[in-house]
């Protein structure tokens, strides 16, 4: 069986957001999946995806800081500036994350870590809502 289904966040904050929760509220299909995987796919240049810890706040935070100073803004060697400082920095924090999970699926549920969970990274000031794909595959 295939499903796939668009979906949309909202909008949030710059920084690293757990959206698991987000995001399975809207596959009810994903519950009749008793084994497959699952394509998370974000439609943005500007935002990513990962998978990490999702129990203490501090590790977002964390995360934030670390490529805040990895990917400063304002490098003079910049040329991409026509939406602001924060923008070349998203799309190179972006790449450097990634734009898709591969997840598997176990009885109706990601088969994820007790302590894992789907971040939505928003690398803009004020990028809006964002939309991702997810194909799921499964019997």
């Amino acid at each position: 069986m295939w499903i796939q289904r668009e979906l949309t966040l909202k909008p949030r904050a710059r920084g690293f957001h757990l959206v698991t929760d987000e995001i399975l509220g809207q596959l009810p299909e994903l519950k009749g999946i008793k084994i497959g995987t699952m394509h998370v796919f974000i439609k943005h240049t500007s935002a990513s995806l990962t998978i990490n810890e999702n129990a203490a706040p501090e590790v977002r935070v964390d995360f934030e800081s670390f490529f805040n100073h990895a990917v400063p803004e304002n490098e003079p060697y910049y040329r991409h500036l026509d939406e602001g400082s924060d923008d070349l920095p998203a799309h190179l924090k972006a790449s450097i994350l990634g734009c898709s999970l591969n997840i598997p699926v176990k009885n109706g549920q990601p088969n994820l870590g007790i302590w894992q969970g789907i971040y939505l990274c928003e690398h803009r000031n004020h990028g809006g809502s964002r939309k991702i794909v997810v194909t799921i595959n499964g019997e």
